[in-house]
């Protein structure tokens, strides 16, 4: 059963335990974090390099990654940041989602990376869902379907295998499965009309791996404090016989705490193999691992898990890595390409929706010397799945191009109220603000600062960088922005837009609550 296991680990080099047990057929790939693996983009491709060579017959390893865009880019800025899921939600471009999920394929690829946990096929229904965040397209089913099918085509017809996840979605709860556990309260009929939607379109556009959610499905399994993950009747029963998959069923992170975690997880981790799962997904702490590890070989000895179980996953196993076989190794010029960048500068575009404007300050004309004001919140991680504290947010310099008295206000991500009076004061002695905001409903501070500054009576533009339904904190803003993303591809689009250089057509993917409701916002096809 350690075949079972899809371990990671700590630093630029495989580890020789991990180096034996590929060579010995035991092990079908890892899970890579350049954060935790390399520093670049070159280490990391030695890093896979090592790793398939030392696969029997050179069968191409299950190498996976969270390569999602926008809020969470696990490879990080040596390879191309797209806008993630919600920004494609705004833009509703199906083709254009499947030529960025085929550009990010070709990029894993050339990076020997094999599987990306990606699309996120969560319908976003709870605004204070930070750990979903913009990870999700929408809060309207089929457009999530078709956007989730439409990545998944794409990553796989560039040699990634796609992974729709959170299966079977929780983007109705408030909790960050992370830190705890909650529940999908819906009948099967809501479940069908909503939850599961997504996951179906995704599977039958050939989606070679689903990830599981750690959360609740009390409508399949009678049980509000179960985890999906390790439920039978959700993920045999639900997944396989109703949603018809049959490809490899993994599970999120085993040391997350809404799995409750017994001694060493051993318990969660023998009760979901049982429940039909082939891979357990685990992080780089190699005591807990070894833990698991001897646990398994107890259950394989008692026959906790049957042995026809343990064979069934080993045949989907071993047929995706056949399929993955019949795809070249691209050149690692694919790798942030020109073309790429450009891609990921029209998608960016293509996102940005205009949800106010009744001032009429659009496009920005300041007369020369004029002061733009451009305050900016230091970006920052709300949740494990997320690596907005690698992008620098550089609204000004992008601000810049167009006009060259622009002033950077750098603010923390949660402004005292020093930061906040020296918002205001530099506010009343600006022509114009932009002020950036990054989910307000976490980080309160910043509607504050927003309301402060629209005090003075400063022309001021607000642009939510982050999720969209910040304009509910602050709803006095009369010039209102959503990009979706900080990536920056996306700061500068905000810029283009903002100087009219840009034609606005998105549309909100998601409700802001009390004011606007989903697939709002002013089109622009060209700025006067």
């Amino acid at each position: 059963m350690l075949g079972q296991l899809l371990p990671a680990f700590g630093g630029a080099e495989p580890p020789g335990w991990l180096l034996r047990r590929v060579a010995a057929g035991h092990a079908h790939g890892v899970t890579v974090f350049l954060r935790a693996n390399a520093a670049d983009a070159t280490g990391l491709t030695a890093l896979t390099e090592i790793l398939h060579e030392a696969a029997p017959g050179h069968l191409p390893l299950l190498i996976g990654a969270d390569q999602e865009g926008g809020q969470l880019v696990g490879l990080g800025h040596d390879t191309t940041r797209f806008p993630g899921a919600m920004a494609l939600g705004a833009a509703d471009d199906a083709s254009l989602t499947e030529a960025i999920g085929r550009a990010m394929g070709r990029e894993l690829r050339a990076l020997g990376v094999t599987v990306d946990y990606a699309p996120v096929c969560d319908v976003a229904v709870e605004p204070d869902n930070v750990s979903l965040g913009t990870r999700a397209f929408g809060s309207e089913p089929a457009m999530v379907g078709r956007h989730a099918a439409a990545l998944t085509r794409g990553l796989q017809e560039g040699g990634v295998v796609a992974t729709p996840k959170h299966f079977p979605g929780f983007g109705a709860v408030d909790a960050d499965p992370h830190f705890e556990l909650a529940s999908i309260d819906l009948d099967l009929k809501g479940l069908e009309a909503r939850e599961l939607v997504p996951f179906r379109a995704a599977i039958e556009a050939g989606a070679g791996m689903v990830m599981s959610g750690h959360v609740a499905l009390p409508a399949v399994t009678g049980d509000r404090a179960l985890p999906a993950t390790v439920s039978r009747l959700v993920m045999h029963d639900l997944l396989r016989n109703q949603l018809g998959f049959n490809g490899v069923s993994i599970t999120e992170d085993m040391d997350m705490k809404a799995v409750a975690q017994g001694v060493g997880g051993v318990d969660e981790s023998i009760v979901a193999l049982r429940a039909g799962v082939d891979l357990l997904l685990m992080t780089p702490d190699r005591a807990a691992q070894k833990r698991l590890e001897e646990g398994l070989r107890q259950a394989a000895v008692r026959g906790l898990v049957p042995a026809s179980r343990v064979r069934a996953s080993e045949r989907r196993l071993l047929r995706l890595r056949r399929w993955l076989k019949h795809f070249t190794w691209p050149e690692r010029a694919y790798v942030k390409s020109q073309a790429h960048r450009e891609l990921a500068r029209r998608s960016a575009r293509a996102a940005m929706t205009l949800v106010r404007d009744e001032a009429g300050l659009l496009p920005l004309r300041p007369e020369p010397g004029a002061r733009v004001l451009v305050i900016t919140p230091q970006p920052r991680e709300l949740t494990p799945a997320d690596s907005s504290a690698d992008e620098p947010l550089a609204l000004a310099e992008a601000l810049r191009r167009y006009h060259s008295e622009v002033v950077d206000m750098r603010v923390p991500s949660e402004p005292a109220e020093a930061d906040i009076r020296a918002a205001r004061d530099a506010a009343a002695g600006a022509d114009t603000v932009v002020v950036a905001t990054l989910a307000t409903n976490v980080q309160r501070g910043q509607a504050r600062l927003v309301e402060a500054v629209l005090e003075t009576g400063t022309p001021t533009v607000t642009v939510a960088m982050r999720t969209p339904y910040d304009l509910a904190d602050y709803p006095r803003s009369a010039t209102h922005l959503c990009s979706y993303s900080i990536v920056p591809a996306s700061v500068g689009a905000v810029a283009d837009v903002l100087f009219g250089r840009a034609p606005v057509a998105g549309r909100l993917p998601v409700d802001i609550p009390r004011l606007y409701p989903r697939g709002h916002g002013l089109e622009v096809p060209q700025w006067p």
